[in-house]
């Protein structure tokens, strides 16, 4: 499948399309530490579906770069969702099909909460993805905390320089703490831990994991955004969550609490055995949510 590339806001983004150029539009959103290559048996399925399928590497993975040298490195939740809904307009696309996890997921449910007229429906894993900041340093269990030691890590200078120095071990890592039951092989890691070799990774992913937590500041052009998700929107669009029971960084209880988030049509589905990355570990499930939605 060949990388194409369009300006879109302040990225030059690299994505893959599948399928029909004039089927209902479906975006794919990878989340960290992943790629585009999450989908790779879930957009075949689409596109054999009639849907035109684009699958985008985001900021700070694979080929997508920066257009500017004076853009901030953000890796926060409101640029991720900015990036989104740029990349619809780049493309001409008035309304899609979302799916996302992780970071492609929390982009996914913003824009379905703060802009519902460029969603056709939305399915996302591990719930109601926004985070609230105001809230981030309120401990969890201790059982959930040991779940999120990256993130700790992330926020000394140690952990800027483990990533830096260790990117494809502490990943891989991740890989198989999260994902416990999913034998994937060198290959299947070695074509994704290729993107995070992007000169922005490494900045994109600390930024991320600080501002969360509200420890650094984040990009001036997005504040507004960040000031509407402290009031946590729910997420009218039609939704299927989907929860990997299988998944070891998800807080322990899964998210079907979540449901009181949603205001339009809602399912939450469960995969037993599955991890945290379920679009690679579980494709036809995932699309089979996609195709669900589409059918309304």
């Amino acid at each position: 499948m060949t990388i194409r590339h369009v300006r879109a806001g302040v990225l030059d983004v690299a994505y893959l399309e599948h399928g029909d150029p004039a089927g209902v539009p479906v975006i794919l959103l990878h989340g960290f530490p992943y790629d585009v290559h999450a989908y790779d048996e879930v957009a075949p399925v689409l596109a054999a579906a009639g849907h035109r399928v684009l699958v985008p590497y985001l900021r700070g993975y694979g080929p997508t770069r920066f257009v500017s040298a004076d853009t901030p490195r953000s890796g926060q939740q409101a640029v991720l969702a900015h990036d989104l809904l740029a990349l619809l307009d780049a493309l001409g696309i008035e309304r899609a099909l979302l799916g996302g996890y992780d970071w492609g997921g929390r982009a996914a449910c913003i824009v379905s909460a703060l802009w519902p007229e460029r969603v056709i429906g939305l399915a996302t894993c591990n719930g109601y993805n926004l985070q609230h900041i105001p809230s981030a340093n309120r401990p969890a269990s201790p059982e959930n905390e040991c779940r999120y030691w990256y993130q700790y890590y992330f926020h000394c200078e140690r952990g800027r320089a483990g990533l830096a120095a260790n990117r494809a071990a502490l990943t891989r890592l991740l890989w198989t703490m999260w994902s416990p039951n999913w034998s994937f092989d060198d290959a299947t890691f070695e074509r994704t831990a290729a993107s995070f070799d992007n000169p922005d990774f490494v900045e994109v992913v600390i930024h991320s994991y600080r501002h969360r937590y509200g420890l650094v500041a984040g990009d001036p052009t997005v504040e507004e955004t960040e000031r509407r998700l402290e009031a946590q929107p729910t997420i009218s669009v039609p939704t299927i969550s989907l929860d990997g029971l299988g998944d070891g960084v998800m807080a322990i209880g899964g998210t079907a609490g979540h449901a009181r988030h949603f205001t339009g049509r809602f399912e939450y589905r469960t995969v037993p055995r599955v991890g945290h990355n379920l679009p690679q570990e579980a494709p036809r499930e995932f699309a089979r949510a996609l195709l669900d939605l589409a059918r309304g």
